[in-house]
């Protein structure tokens, strides 16, 4: 196989084993003689797929029956309507921008409720992440939502912020799983699949039960919580060839050793690429402060737009595809997902050096 590094943000690389399994099952799923992308979303095949990935999601995250899990379409930008249509009825919430999705995710709560902004890092050009004293919180919200890595400007909380028991909601769509959290800590998360779970086109969200409770019963059953948690996600046909990858993708984040290994992991790699941002003498320059420096999404410039240009293109000649930086920002970002292997990072690292001793 000629497979290249892929450092694309999303959709992402995926698990090598995890593709070959759904590639030896392609054509006929446990003897049903059908494909799994033709089996009933109502057959006991599927069910268990999908009964399999609730119990895997819950147990990788550490959470108990308290919680549900559930697989819904229209990405993390539908979450951010189905929030607060969900749970403010008549009460405001408080947001915290930290980069483009989550102005997105603030800017489609205001369309329907009233919302404040409990921080920002804006006029840091999101360079950072608020430390918990910048929190300027409601204590009669209904929710603080955050978006715990920013995947265009490369930042990431390392700490859950105290929010003195109004409910914690988090978009982690780019760094779910990717290391330990006390996901106990939060009311509900959600998450794109196509960064570090799966392919495009699943939504995970893990809820906690009492929040079933405040949906109002006015709403589209096509946009209520309980809905799906009552119909085990088969309230409508589910995206189903997603979530069986989901749940492959779990099962081999387990093999890996859980968030515990995979943390570790995930700082190594990460180390690898930064050590050679920091290690140029300023030829590159990161985005990100520091202490806010994301594990998952790297970013940083060169000099010149033209060696940027120059850059892009001798690295994919070297196979290191996916390199090019959102196109609001422009630059550099490298995606080092959980799929990412050590040595994708240590071939780019290698590539970055050799790459400023010829142009710096």
């Amino acid at each position: 196989m000629d497979r290249v590094y892929n450092f694309n943000p999303g959709p992402a690389t995926l698990p090598l084993p995890v593709l070959e399994q759904a590639h030896s099952t392609f054509l006929n799923y446990q003897d049903t003689g059908m494909s799994v992308l033709e089996i009933s979303h109502r057959s006991q095949e599927f069910e268990e797929i999908i009964y399999n990935a609730e119990t895997l999601f819950k147990e990788l995250a550490g959470v108990g029956d308290d919680y549900r899990v559930l697989f819904l379409q229209g990405g993390a930008s539908l979450q951010f309507s189905m929030i607060p249509l969900n749970f403010l009825s008549n009460k405001s919430a408080d947001y915290v921008l930290t980069g483009q999705f989550a102005e997105k995710a603030y800017e489609e709560a205001k369309k329907i409720a009233e919302i404040r902004v409990a921080a920002t890092t804006a006029a840091d050009n999101f360079s950072r992440i608020p430390s918990q004293n910048e929190l300027q919180l409601d204590s009669n919200a209904a929710y603080l939502h955050i978006t715990t890595n920013n995947t265009i400007f490369g930042t990431e909380w390392h700490y859950i912020p105290e929010t003195f028991g109004v409910p914690l909601i988090a978009d982690m769509s780019s760094d779910i799983f990717s290391r330990p959290l006390d996901y106990n800590k939060f009311a509900l998360v959600y998450a794109g699949a196509q960064k570090n779970l799966g392919p495009a086109g699943v939504t995970v969200v893990l809820i906690r039960k009492e929040l079933l409770e405040q949906v109002p019963s006015s709403l589209p059953s096509m946009l209520r919580y309980d809905v799906y948690a009552k119909n085990d996600s088969l309230y409508n046909t589910p995206p189903t060839f997603g979530v069986y990858l989901l749940k492959l993708v779990l099962e081999w984040l387990k093999e890996k050793g859980g968030l515990a290994a995979m943390g570790k992991l995930n700082a190594e790699k990460a180390a690898l690429v930064y050590a050679g941002i920091d290690g140029s003498n300023n030829f590159y320059q990161g985005h990100a402060r520091q202490d806010s420096r994301s594990l998952m999404n790297i970013t940083f410039r060169l000099p010149s737009a033209e060696l940027e240009k120059q850059f892009l293109a001798q690295a994919a000649a070297a196979k290191l595809v996916g390199l090019k930086g959102h196109r609001s920002v422009g630059g550099i970002r490298a995606s080092v997902y959980n799929a990412m292997s050590s040595e994708g990072c240590e071939k780019l690292a290698e590539f970055m050096e050799t790459f400023r001793k010829r142009h710096g």
